[in-house]
């Protein structure tokens, strides 16, 4: 069977590399070194966090300080604008960080929002401090046009590199090394995947350090969770040969073995571990060029019969990372989405399934036939 998720796909050598991994002090700030270097950076102004989220918020929370001390008069009410179409996790850091989110809605194309619609919603939002790029499922936007919006009107640039790290935008600059702060995450099937963590890196001299610096280890069954995830992946695919993958899974969840991502905890003070330095370290070191999406998407009809029909085949895509316009659903309702302001994104969520690129070409092949029946080519098609 083939799987959508990197995570459940480590192959045996990875699997024991990352359950054995050792790390030290060295290791950590080695780290440091390496992204400093890559993404134009200070060793200083690099910070190592438990999960992404943690680094967003770090990131908002030292743009403020900045912007206080630079205007003596503290910005009321912050807001920063994100994509429509992301992770609760993008919500709870910026809300963590004392702001509001305000979605700005997507290009069905690029599952980002373009431009046009961000000059829109800036010009109606003067209290904006912050604006978030994150190049869904690695689909790099058209980068100078956004750039030129964000600096008319003077608000910071954050680059959210979970999905795209090694991703070229169309100008070839790449993602991570023109906003005023870049972010990692090291999570389950990210660009970089050490099952949890991430990185805050200040790329802008204006920019004040965090008030407070990651230092503390993660709790110990946090630890043990990151550890053991490859080696549940493996037990799960392997189930799943039996019709026993998702009530394995269920059992999991339940007995706290493994987390949900979404359900991470937001904690500025908790770092990296050393041993998932290590790891984050050599997965930079072999950081492609020009890399391609993580995930290729397609907008369906009745996507969970094609779901249904794709699994009966081997073909487990289940995983569409957003299946709702920010996901999960089971966070859905605690945010007061504007759904009505956010047509494309409602849309999307209801309609797209993803194929993996992990995988040759030739062993999807089968799995495109399948779903041709069901594309939806008109975007306005089912609205």
């Amino acid at each position: 069977m083939l799987f959508l998720g990197q995570a459940a796909n480590y192959d045996r050598k990875a699997i024991w590399r990352h359950f054995l991994a050792f790390g030290t002090k060295s290791d950590y700030d080695n780290l440091r070194v390496a992204l400093a270097s890559h993404y134009q950076s200070e060793f200083s102004r690099v910070f190592l966090y438990h999960n992404g989220r943690s680094a967003i918020s770090a990131g908002l929370k030292s743009i403020l300080s900045s912007l206080d001390s630079q205007s003596g008069i503290k910005k009321q009410k912050p807001e920063v604008i994100i994509n429509s179409f992301t992770c609760y996790a993008v919500v709870a850091a910026v809300r963590a960080a004392g702001c509001k989110p305000v979605y700005v809605d997507i290009d069905t194309d690029a599952l980002h929002f373009s431009a046009k619609n961000l000059e829109k919603t800036l010009k109606n939002h003067p209290n904006t401090v912050a604006v978030i790029i994150q190049n869904s499922l690695g689909l790099p936007v058209d980068i100078v046009k956004i750039q030129s919006v964000i600096q008319k009107y003077q608000v910071a640039l954050i680059e959210d590199l979970a999905h795209c790290a090694g991703t070229s935008y169309p100008n070839r600059q790449e993602a991570g090394t023109i906003g005023d702060i870049t972010v990692l995450s090291f999570g389950k099937g990210k660009s970089f995947d050490t099952i949890s963590g991430g990185a805050l890196i200040l790329r802008s001299k204006k920019l004040h350090r965090p008030r407070t610096i990651p230092v503390y280890r993660p709790k110990i069954a946090d630890s043990m969770r990151d550890r053991w995830y490859p080696v549940f992946g493996s037990l799960i695919r392997a189930l799943y040969n039996f019709g026993l993958g998702r009530k394995f899974t269920s059992l999991l969840i339940k007995l706290h073995f493994i987390q949900r991502s979404a359900d991470a905890e937001l904690k500025l003070s908790t770092r990296l571990t050393y041993w998932q330095a290590k790891l984050a370290l050599l997965q930079l070191k072999n950081l492609p060029k020009n890399r391609p999406p993580l995930r290729q998407f397609y907008l369906v009809k009745q996507r969970d019969a094609v779901l249904n029909r794709l699994e009966r085949q081997g073909f487990v895509f289940n995983d569409t990372w957003y299946d709702t316009p920010v996901a999960p659903e089971r966070y859905f309702q605690q945010i007061d989405f504007p759904s009505s302001d956010c047509p494309n994104a409602v849309f999307v969520a209801k309609h797209i399934i993803n194929f993996p690129s992990h995988y040759p070409k030739s062993l999807l092949k089968p799995a495109l036939e399948i779903i041709k029946p069901y594309l939806i080519e008109d975007k306005n098609e089912s609205k």
